[in-house]
């Protein structure tokens, strides 16, 4: 086993990684920008390096202070997180190559799966469903061509993209040319290609996903679905484990594909296959080959530390379970809580002059919030996610709205009178939503 973990991330998930380092006996080493000194997990952390100014670009996202502060503090190895080099190949080799273990996958699986296009193929050759869809997309003409075939409507997507960036959608070819051209835009402008391709736009569908777990030597499990379909933008708000549109048939049967699939793949440590889903039938959607954000529910219902696992796996260890022994138990959702105006979105950073968390039985809290700390305005505006967990799905929905009530924040505006709205609706508390109904909401709360 590791014995010092360097954290290349920050916020909650560095938080986390720290959390389960420690319980494993690691330490720990944060990294860190100016901005981010009075941060929780480098005040927590055994070692704390700061690795440049405020910008993602110069600190967070600069490949060479990381491996130097790795290898100054002696790190065996490196946990990349979400976000910022999380599914970045090129860093993950040039950890291995500086004789440190990369905490995920291998950077020639990081590239077959993170480019959507070559693990659109991949996926169709390990036997996953996948909508009808195009090639590398080479003009307008071609998008146009290719849109005809396949049928309108149709979305057009970035290759390297996520996040809803790099994504447009066409239901004719006068759109598909202002389409084309803004993904191509847009992704030029947010991700390391500009390559843009195709895929049939699915009208109502929900998102659900499958986190599975693979160790070196071929042994895969998958830890049940986590629907994400109440977004907005493409952007998760908030998600839940099991999904209320499966059935015990379904989410096996799901299941079985996507472990078979990945052992076909021969694809190791943890990740997550992206479905979109409609009138009962499947469509791949992407792979994502990092820990998830909503991570914390599947934990919450299989009673598997997966960022535990991720260590073990990249230490070289086995799984040591089947399938067979992975039992889910209960219901679990999550909401992303961000400071932001919950009406407008604008991001509100600032100083949290009063902080209280919720807590009871089946309440978690993923945070490094604490009263006095000044939320910084250079980083992704989510700072905190609140975890219920109860046996049935009423139950932990009832558990859901008395923690929102619990929750105290002030100092800045955040999301937290928003979730309270959404999980008020009759269409949420009945399951009975799409990844098109938070928009559409939001549009009728206006008129």
């Amino acid at each position: 086993m590791f014995e010092k973990v360097l954290i290349a991330n920050r916020g909650e998930v560095a938080l986390r990684i720290h959390r389960a380092c420690r319980e494993m006996g690691i330490r720990t080493v944060a990294v860190h920008s100016e901005a981010d000194a009075n941060a929780m997990h480098v005040r927590l952390a055994d070692e704390a390096v700061c690795i440049g100014p405020a910008r993602s670009s110069d600190s967070y996202l600069n490949k060479s202070a990381i491996i130097s502060a790795a290898l100054i503090t002696g790190a065996d190895a490196i946990h990349p997180g979400f976000g910022f080099l999380s599914e970045n190949a090129d860093f993950a080799e040039m950890v291995e190559e500086h004789g440190i273990t990369f905490i995920g996958p291998t950077a020639e699986q990081m590239r077959l799966m993170g480019d959507k296009i070559t693990a659109r193929q991949a996926a169709i050759k390990a036997g996953l469903p996948v909508t009808p869809g195009s090639p590398a997309l080479e003009s307008v003409e071609h998008a146009i061509e290719w849109a005809h075939k396949i049928g309108y409507p149709v979305i057009v997507k970035a290759k390297d993209g996520g996040g809803g960036k790099g994504m447009k959608t066409a239901f004719n070819d006068e759109e598909m040319r202002e389409a084309f051209t803004m993904a191509k835009a847009e992704a030029k402008a947010s991700f390391p290609s500009d390559v843009v391709y195709m895929e049939k736009y699915l009208q109502k569908p929900r998102h659900i996903e499958m986190q599975i777990l693979a160790d070196k030597y071929g042994h895969v499990v998958h830890l049940g679905e986590r629907d994400c379909s109440i977004q907005r933008k493409n952007q998760k708000v908030i998600e839940e484990s099991p999904s209320p549109a499966l059935n015990q048939q379904q989410r096996h049967e799901i299941g079985e594909i996507v472990r078979k699939a990945i052992e076909q793949i021969g694809y190791t440590n943890a990740g997550t296959l992206e479905f979109l889903y409609e009138d009962g039938k499947f469509y791949f959607l992407e792979m994502n080959t990092r820990l998830q954000v909503e991570h914390p529910i599947t934990e919450a219902v299989s009673g598997i530390d997966i960022v535990r696992e991720q260590i073990r796996i990249a230490s070289g260890a086995e799984l040591g379970y089947t399938q067979s022994d992975i039992k889910f138990s209960g219901h679990a959702i999550e909401c992303r809580i961000n400071a932001e105006n919950p009406e407008t979105f604008t991001p509100c950073p600032g100083k949290i002059t009063e902080w209280h968390a919720p807590g009871g039985l089946g309440v978690r809290v993923d945070s490094e919030i604490y009263s006095g700390y000044s939320i910084p305005p250079f980083y992704d505006s989510m700072i905190a996610k609140l975890i219920v967990h109860g046996k049935t799905r009423n139950s932990a929905l009832m558990r859901l709205r008395r923690a929102l009530e619990e929750f105290v924040i002030e100092g800045v505006q955040t999301t937290i009178p928003l979730h309270q709205e959404i999980i008020s609706q009759p269409e949420f508390i009945d399951g009975q939503y799409n990844i098109h109904w938070l928009e559409h909401y939001m549009e009728s709360r206006k008129k």
